[in-house]
């Protein structure tokens, strides 16, 4: 009989279910979240990593040829040229495997969403 695959419940969970090569990355991509957003929340949505901070921030997830980053701000000046070479769909990254992983352009993500969903939480306590 096949072994079912359950869904991960948790981003370790998730990330175990990689290769170690790969695990080595999304290891690396999760603690440069972690550390561009450390209020933010852990958690397994749409069965991918999620950080949640004042609602859904930032996902991200493993693929056989590269890693994948959502929402990224596509046309929000000083990421334009940026995330150009990685835009894919309208808000999403993709970071080629073959080439090394610009985990600093992650972080500038981050904090960029960590400010706006600040900026949105003080807005509304007025």
């Amino acid at each position: 009989m096949d072994e079912v695959k359950s869904t991960p419940t948790t981003i370790d969970e998730y990330i175990a279910g990689f290769p170690p090569n790969m695990q080595e990355i999304l290891q690396k991509v999760r603690m440069t979240i972690r550390e561009a957003a450390p209020d933010a929340t852990e958690a397994i949505k749409y069965q991918i990593p999620t950080y949640v901070f004042h609602g859904n921030m930032v996902s991200f997830a493993g693929y056989a040829k590269h890693i994948g980053l959502y929402p990224v701000p596509l046309d929000v000046d000083g990421f334009k040229e940026d995330l150009a070479p990685y835009a894919s769909g309208k808000s999403t990254a993709k970071f080629p495997l073959n080439k090394p992983i610009p985990y600093d352009l992650i972080s500038r993500v981050v904090t960029f969403h960590v400010e706006q969903r600040l900026t949105k939480a003080a807005a509304k306590k007025k």
